[in-house]
């Protein structure tokens, strides 16, 4: 078993990886005595090995104070060509959540030749949950958001980096995410990346997203959506959501004299927005429902989001507004 143990530990996270091993089972396999046979089935199918996983977990920034991780889910059959990449956000109210929250997802749209890669992120919220409410300070609540953003941006540095190594498409980099997470997409989607980064990243000036999912998101100004920088959009969200406003509130719903006072301009004002614009959005609105359905394409529909990402990727122009019902 010498030939195992002098394998390259990248090539055993890599997803082929399991075919390499039943491939060279079935040709070593006569000259193995019984015990051999048996003990390489035992560590080829045994969950404990890598390659029986769906997702590798990587590292994607590290300083002296954090460590950042994102878990990428491949495609399950080999691709023919470079495929799409979904970064997904997790929610949690910057205070709670894991990137295992995409990990429905990742698959979900890996048996769909989709990857995803599900980032962790700082939780700049946990145990001050109270500062994320009215009572809070607004310019924290400004920086929560523009922290999260930079994050956002260096996992997707590091992907841009792997893309060759992991047959990402570069030019399909789309974002996801639920709740705090949807918020964080959309101002890393628009954030002007020079002036705002927290955190040094490396991404061309030049480098677009291919496309936003955003499960009961809003963003601080709608003006950072502009005719040139518009991007297609899928948005959805409960019409009556007392935590991120569905069209224009404050956050939270709080009173403007209050110290954690936010105007946001949730789904409804974005996609009312980019049709001003002229720009590609869906626009779901789940009638009677509130915060709840921030993670229903994510984990109920996923379909959805496949075919989003098919058309947004093909180009094509749409401005569609779908209501559900609760």
């Amino acid at each position: 078993m010498a030939w195992l143990r002098n394998w390259p530990i990248g090539l055993v996270k890599n997803q082929l990886a399991y075919r390499i091993v039943a491939t060279s089972y079935f040709t070593i396999h006569k000259s193995l005595s019984l015990r051999m046979h048996r003990l390489f089935l035992l560590l080829a199918f045994s969950s404990s090995w890598v390659f029986a996983q769906e997702f590798t977990t990587l590292n994607y920034h590290a300083n002296d104070s954090i460590l950042l991780k994102l878990d990428l889910f491949l495609p399950e059959a080999l691709p023919k060509k470079a495929v799409p990449l979904v970064i997904f956000v997790h929610g949690g109210g910057f205070s709670g959540g894991n990137r295992d929250g995409g990990h429905h997802l990742g698959r979900a749209l890996r048996k769909k030749g989709i990857a995803t890669a599900s980032i962790s992120y700082t939780l700049s919220m946990k145990g001050r949950t109270q500062d994320w409410g009215c009572n809070g300070i607004l310019t924290e609540k400004v920086k929560t958001l523009q922290l999260a953003a930079s994050e956002t941006w260096l996992a997707t540095d590091f992907l841009l980096k792997k893309a060759d190594q992991y047959g990402l498409d570069k030019t399909a980099f789309f974002l996801g995410g639920i709740s705090a997470g949807a918020e964080t997409i959309l101002h890393a989607a628009y954030l002007d990346r020079a002036t705002m980064a927290l955190s040094e990243h490396q991404l061309p000036q030049n480098f677009r997203y291919a496309g936003i999912i955003s499960g009961a998101g809003a963003i601080m100004d709608l003006n950072l959506i502009t005719e040139h920088n518009q991007i297609p959009t899928m948005v959805f969200h409960g019409d009556t959501d007392k935590l991120v406003p569905y069209a224009t509130a404050a956050h939270h719903h709080c009173p403007p004299n209050s110290s954690g006072w936010l105007m946001l301009f949730g789904s409804a004002a974005v996609a009312d927005h980019q049709q001003a614009l002229g720009g590609s959005f869906q626009l779901f609105t789940f009638a009677g429902a509130g915060h709840e359905v921030c993670g229903h394409f994510f984990h109920q529909e996923p379909e959805a989001i496949v075919a989003f990402i098919k058309r947004a990727g093909q180009g094509e122009h749409f401005q569609e507004r779908v209501i559900r019902n609760k």
